[in-house]
């Protein structure tokens, strides 16, 4: 069965983040639900990605996973992007398990890439101009992490209350609350004015 790769899906605001995102209701076992499970959806997410992530990449195709070994380092390294970052929004900061599984994981996604691949970030300002370039999903998807680790990025990772989707505040004070204000804000909006009229005591559920 498939579904709309739209916008909303996107809210992570980079690759990487998305990516991780691809699996929702993480911390609600009885939720969770993996887009993946299906692994056909790879490829729509690949093809869907190039399209909402040119900002950050450019013109480019993403390369989906296509033998089982590659989608399965393509999952591994979407779990390690997750629990790396995810652990540090929780306080926990980058601890050296999860970002040595995180490295060892990129380093073979890297490794795999053709010698004469460029790796490099395009330009800001001309990042949609050019030619396009292929890049497989999980090497821009690491890389895309990497960038994350830099303390100034780091502090603006933040975890959705409503669907546990980890996202990249870029608002100028710092202030975005939900992933996405339109889908999960509203969501929130109506469950706190379901239990005003219930009589129950107004927080937010994740």
């Amino acid at each position: 069965m498939t579904f709309d790769w739209n916008a909303h899906r996107f809210s992570g605001g980079v690759l990487a983040l998305d990516l991780a995102n691809t699996v929702i209701f993480r911390e609600t076992p009885d939720r969770a639900m993996d887009r993946f499970s299906d692994r056909g959806e790879l490829e729509r997410f690949a093809a869907a990605a190039a399209h909402f992530r040119k900002q950050e990449w450019g013109k480019v195709k993403f390369q989906p996973p296509r033998e089982q070994a590659e989608v399965d380092r393509i999952v591994d390294v979407r779990e390690a992007i997750n629990a790396l970052f995810r652990t540090a929004v929780r306080g926990g900061g980058l601890r050296p398990d999860a970002l040595a599984t995180f490295l060892k994981l990129g380093s073979v996604l890297v490794f795999d890439e053709s010698m004469t691949q460029n790796l490099a970030w395009p330009n800001p300002g001309s990042a949609v101009q050019g030619e396009e370039r292929k890049l497989s999903l999980g090497t821009a998807a690491f890389l895309s992490a990497m960038r994350l680790l830099e303390p100034a990025r780091l502090e603006r990772i933040k975890i959705c209350p409503n669907c546990h989707w980890l996202y990249f505040d870029e608002s100028r004070n710092r202030s975005r609350r939900w992933c996405d204000m339109t889908v999960c804000g509203n969501r929130a909006k109506a469950q706190r004015h379901y239990r005003r009229n219930r009589g129950q005591p107004e927080h937010d559920h994740a």
